[in-house]
């Protein structure tokens, strides 16, 4: 399913309007408003080393800075944890890119070889702990021998770090992690109403169709365990009416299926990170059924509102909820 997921990433970044909005919305560097957005091409990212190592994937663009090109490195990072050794990957990447560039000619004015600026995009649920510079990497040596090693870093662009509020304006690759980390159906749909809107000319229609197939990839990958099935649909409007209609059921399965992953998580985490926090992680869990159940025994279905507190809710939430739920009349007493 990653590997699913990665290429429909590629195919909306293969538009360029995607790229344009990752890097004027998270890219905070002034000199990204001086690029000729209108220049963007895509590069040809299938390198061969000395060695005859091919690499078939990531994304090169190049864009017009000043009088020469800006080259952008774009890897698509969706392993489950962060790679301790990316800083080193991308320093590999880097030299095959620039082995390339000179067999083809492809220098500045100069002679020189062109600016690259090397971006990690991560969606993973771990925040993102690995080394963004390749010296993080080199033990130390005698000082003498620092001016000789390696300089390079990346940027990152680590998804789950931004808040809800950080993604408001109006930038497609802001919509795109909204909807990766929409917590319900209608926290997608508002977003899919908000593409329509923006993506209404006529020449957009390819990167419509390209947003459709990638939203159903992602809810058939947020459902997949469950008995819901995801129609096939081919716009982003088709998306809106299917959601529109199917927003109560799909909710409680995407809080049922949130859950079971969270239980999942919670097993991996123990077992990466130490039983300890695997426990804690589990006795959080439990108390979250335990209270889902005890609210539903007591007061009857939840609402959706209600559904989407609770997936989202803190240790503490749940505690002091726990404690009231017994002698509460209403469910505005429990969650007052």
């Amino acid at each position: 399913m990653t590997q699913e997921h990665d290429t429909g990433y590629k195919l909306l970044f293969a538009h360029p309007e995607m790229v344009r909005d990752l890097l004027i919305g998270f890219v905070p560097e002034p000199w990204v408003q001086t690029l000729d957005f209108s220049t963007l091409e895509r590069v040809n990212a299938s390198y061969v080393s000395d060695k005859g190592d091919a690499r078939h994937e990531d994304m090169v663009w190049k864009v017009r800075f000043e009088n020469h090109w800006l080259y952008v490195y774009l890897l698509l990072e969706f392993q489950a944890q962060p790679d301790r050794w990316m800083a080193l990957r991308m320093l590999v990447y880097l030299g095959l890119l620039y082995q390339d560039l000179v067999r083809r000619n492809e220098l500045t004015p100069e002679g020189k070889l062109p600016p690259v600026l090397p971006i990690v995009l991560y969606n993973g649920m771990p925040r993102w702990n690995a080394a963004e510079e390749i010296g993080e990497l080199i033990a130390h040596g005698p000082e003498q021998l620092r001016r000789w090693q390696p300089q390079a870093r990346y940027l990152l662009i680590d998804e789950g770090r931004y808040l809800p509020e950080e993604l408001t304006k109006r930038n497609l690759a802001a919509a795109l992690f909204r909807l990766e980390h929409s917590r319900s159906p209608e926290d997608m749909r508002r977003v899919v109403q908000e593409l329509i809107e923006w993506l209404a000319e006529p020449e957009q229609k390819p990167l419509r169709f390209s947003l459709t197939r990638w939203l159903l990839r992602l809810l058939r990958r947020k459902m997949e365990k469950g008995t819901v099935e995801v129609p096939d649909v081919s716009d982003l409007l088709e998306v809106d009416t299917m959601l529109a209609e199917r927003i109560e059921s799909w909710t409680r399965e995407w809080w049922e299926q949130g859950l079971q992953q969270g239980l999942q998580q919670g097993l991996q985490q123990g077992l990466q990170q130490g039983l300890q926090q695997g426990e804690e992680k589990g006795f959080y869990l439990g108390e979250l059924q335990t209270l889902q159940r005890l609210l539903t025994k007591r007061f009857g279905p939840l609402p959706e509102a209600m559904q989407v507190r609770l997936s989202t809710a803190s240790r503490e939430e749940i505690e002091r909820w726990l404690d009231r739920v017994l002698d509460a009349q209403t469910l505005d007493e429990v969650f007052g």
